[in-house]
């Protein structure tokens, strides 16, 4: 199973966090604030969970730092608040959180959701490649970074995400509501335009490849190979 760093102060939830994940099998690394869940990072959980409410930093800054380390910034984060209001949420994501869930919680979901986002990070299966290139576009999976005709183009986490789920999904029709659902993990009934002004500025970041992402008028977006020569996958 996983080692999974908890950041979270209020011993009462840490510690009942932490019994239900030992029962799970997870191996637990404890930390009461930001300070303290920075220096534990060094036993390289596989998963954090990280309270966006903590006495000496923001769980948001928290975060950031964490995804802005190379060794850390591929560690899927859950993000834990007592606050659920739609603008928390699209900022989690926003700066680089794999899911979220609003206090009071069941440990039961919590638990589905450890291991929904453990699948996803490819934890226990085969590593998916590491290095994509595709016509003039060259992706590093790993390290998060993007090339474009040999300059390297810099993304926000979440403009990656879209990017990889498009990839990952290439010829095949995505509905707004569908990228809302995967990629933010908000209701498409609260944010109308979030995909549309997120795929622009994708579009005009991948410059001359741009044109992979092609709209569906009426539906949402296909992420499409077809007008690159060659499409290489290495480990």
């Amino acid at each position: 199973m996983a080692r999974i760093l908890i950041v979270e102060d209020e011993a009462d939830i840490r510690d009942v966090i932490a019994f239900n994940l030992r029962q799970a099998g997870h191996q637990v690394i404890a930390a009461a604030h930001a300070k303290e869940a920075m220096d534990k990072l060094g036993q390289n959980p596989a998963l954090i969970i990280l309270d966006i409410m903590l006495p000496d930093s923001s769980g948001v800054e928290v975060c950031k730092a964490i995804k802005r380390e190379p060794r850390t910034q591929h560690v899927p984060i859950i993000m834990l608040t007592a606050r659920g209001e739609e603008i928390d949420r699209v900022v989690g994501f926003e700066v680089g959180a794999d899911d979220y869930i609003v206090k009071p919680f069941s440990m039961r979901e919590l638990l589905h959701r450890v291991k929904a986002v453990l699948r996803r990070s490819g934890r226990g299966a085969t590593p998916p490649p590491a290095l994509i290139e595709l016509g003039e576009l060259r992706i590093d999976r790993a390290a998060h970074r993007l090339w474009v005709a040999g300059v390297e183009v810099e993304l926000t986490a979440l403009e990656f995400r879209l990017l990889m789920t498009f990839y990952e999904r290439r010829e095949r029709v995505q509905s707004r509501s569908t990228l809302l659902d995967d990629v933010w993990g908000v209701s498409p009934d609260l944010v109308t335009r979030t995909v549309d002004t997120h795929v622009k500025r994708l579009r005009e970041k991948l410059a001359t490849s741009g044109d992979m992402i092609e709209t569906v008028r009426g539906v949402g977006y296909r992420f499409t190979t077809s007008t690159a020569r060659d499409a290489v996958e290495t480990a």
